[in-house]
């Protein structure tokens, strides 16, 4: 599921250099040179790991309004037009996902 952190990701974010698989849950821990994170250092990096996602979803939904601007379409109305719905439309987009 999107936007939910998973156990390879904070073992990822921990030991970013150790090897290891995970089949039905259960870790193998293949880097014996590397200690291997515990279950609450795991626990608290993924919780630290989705606070830091999701203190960025006003930009995920920002970025998902600018792709539907033809933002170069509008610029160039404005300038042979001399109006502003370009800057009023990213105005909208900000308004309506202002950062946190």
């Amino acid at each position: 599921m999107a936007g939910e952190i998973r156990n390879a990701e904070a073992f990822t974010s921990l030991t970013p250099l150790a090897k290891w698989i995970s089949v039905d849950g259960v870790v193998e821990w293949l880097s014996p040179d590397i200690t291997q994170p515990t279950d609450a250092e795991i626990a608290n990096e993924m919780t630290r790991l989705q606070a830091e996602y999701d203190a960025l979803d006003y930009s995920r939904k920002r970025k998902t309004a600018y792709d539907k601007l033809n933002q170069l379409e509008l610029m160039s109305d404005d300038s042979i037009n001399g109006t502003t719905t370009h800057k009023d439309a990213i105005l909208k987009v900000k308004s309506d996902y202002p950062k946190p």
